[in-house]
């Protein structure tokens, strides 16, 4: 993967301030900040030197920024290398507070009454057009501006009760861990800040940007496994011995191969119409069926890393026609092979791996 490109003077960035109060769980800002830096990284190898980027600035409780942290601790405290330089004066995109320590409800209110100049400081955020995160307590900060009325936010079971008598004009939400409403963007518990990170991005950058970071931030165990059966090294576990598991096995290390149901149930050890059946009772599709959805899993991951032709990525996934591999695609995933690599690519055009010699 090429390196992220240096930014011109001119691309678009969004400043992210992050308070850290003595009783912060600094640990939810420094997993955010290396979420800020990896969407840094993917908006580069999109877009280059023209893209958009997040910086960020560290503050005390005050309002005054932190003093640069020693040795490895340093990219924290300061925008990462090709952002550092970005104005760090005018007006801020964002403001994230992290959760804090705290032993109980009587715990989380003392904090919060203790801390009324950034509560105060979150209402002018707000005022000016600012977005505002919280992760966990962090809400009962935002909450005490008295500028989110009516607004929705997620928080841990643990503290719903507690929180709602405290703020009753603000609605709870019980089904999900991260919510984004207007200005707020809340999430439960740490665990939700990729998705956070990604409703952010979403924000200050785009749909497109969005899904390339959800893809990149959120586990995705198809992906995980199509990208290695690309290179040849994911193989199911001999102790999956069943004709299901021999069916697939076989699946996956030939599918580059032309689709044979004689030869995949010889495989398997079963007869033809035996394979047929296991594959419809247990997966309620044919072998073939099965067949595509596997080469369209191991298609989307060589669109989105590699530079490879849509026909060079047809022939690798088993399809020697491409106009056959492109109506396979849109159909496995409602769009065409170069309308995906378009939204999904986590790789810059080619253009912009030339070498310029002067």
């Amino acid at each position: 993967m090429a390196a992220p490109s240096v930014p011109s003077a001119t691309a678009p960035t969004f400043r992210i301030d992050i308070p850290l109060l003595p009783e912060s769980a600094a640990g939810n800002a420094l997993q955010f900040i290396d979420l800020l830096r990896s969407a840094n990284v993917l908006a580069s190898l999109r877009a280059g030197a023209a893209s958009p980027r997040f910086t960020w600035r560290v503050l005390d409780a005050a309002g005054r920024p932190l003093m640069a942290l020693p040795g490895p601790l340093a990219v924290y405290s300061q925008a990462d290398e090709g952002t550092q330089d970005a104005p760090s004066g005018g007006l801020a995109y964002a403001l994230f507070l992290p959760s804090f320590h705290a032993a109980d409800i009587p715990g989380i209110r003392n904090v919060a009454s203790g801390h009324q100049r950034l509560s105060r400081q979150v209402g002018m955020a707000l005022d000016q057009g600012q977005r505002v995160l919280t992760v966990g307590n962090g809400a009962w900060l935002a909450a005490s501006s008295g500028r989110l009325q009516d607004r929705q936010a997620s928080l841990p079971w643990f503290y719903m009760a507690g929180f709602e008598r405290d703020f009753p004009g603000i609605h709870l939400v019980t089904d999900q861990d991260v919510t984004d409403d207007g200005p707020w963007l809340s999430c439960a518990l740490p665990h939700g800040l990729s998705d956070m990170a990604t409703a952010l991005v979403r924000h200050a950058m785009g749909d497109e940007l969005a899904q390339v970071c959800a893809s990149v931030f959120r586990p995705d165990p198809e992906r995980a496994r199509a990208a290695l059966q690309a290179h040849a090294q994911q193989h199911i576990p001999a102790t999956r011995d069943s004709t299901l598991a021999r069916a697939i096995a076989f699946m996956e290390s030939h599918l580059d191969q032309p689709y044979s149901l004689v030869r995949l149930a010889e495989a398997a050890a079963v007869s033809p119409r035996t394979l047929l059946r296991h594959f419809q009772l247990e997966l309620s599709q044919s072998p073939l069926d099965h067949l595509h959805s596997l080469r369209c899993a191991r298609a989307k991951v060589l669109l989105e890393v590699t530079l490879e032709s849509v026909p060079s990525i047809a022939v690798a996934c088993g399809y020697a026609d491409p106009a056959a591999f492109r109506r396979i695609f849109v159909r496995y995933t409602g769009m065409s092979p170069a309308e995906y690599r378009k939204r999904h690519a986590l790789r810059a055009p080619r253009r912009r791996w030339r070498v310029e010699v002067r």
